[in-house]
């Protein structure tokens, strides 16, 4: 594992679509926990991607979210994470906010990995749309 210091951060910007709200929710409009925490981790790995060796990537291991706001179609989220300890695990501080009102916090740990591991040296997949549950049969 490349050298990396406490004190990283990264702010990324996304826009709110209709696409992020969770379908239970219908109609209205709203952005889902779910994508939420996939904008955090994005973030965080993002942040420590340059300082990773070749070969390298980085998995999450636990994120601790507190969703505390709405953010609705339109609305421009911005993620700021800080990396804020560096050990086995690589420990962030998130934050979530549309202007000045916070939408989110979560605390973030990522442990650095082979990416052969996961069968391949291909670059990072992007995310793609989201997945849809089959129904469990017999319930």
């Amino acid at each position: 594992m490349a050298d990396l210091p406490p004190g990283i951060t990264q702010s990324s910007r996304y826009p709110v679509t209709a696409g992020m709200s969770p379908p239970h929710l219908a109609p209205a409009q709203v952005l889902g926990t779910s994508t939420l925490v996939e904008l955090m981790e994005r973030t965080a790995l993002e942040s420590i991607a340059p300082h990773l060796a070749p070969g390298e990537t980085s998995v999450g291991a636990r994120i601790d979210v507190r969703h505390l706001r709405p953010a609705f179609p339109g609305e421009v989220l911005v993620v700021d994470s800080r990396l804020v300890e560096v050990g086995r695990r690589l420990c962030f501080e998130v934050t979530v906010s549309v202007g000045d009102r916070v939408v989110g916090t979560a605390w973030h740990e990522r442990v650095v990995v082979e990416r052969s591991r996961f069968g391949g040296e291909g670059p990072i997949r992007s995310p793609g749309p989201a997945l849809q549950a089959t129904p469990a049969s017999g319930r």
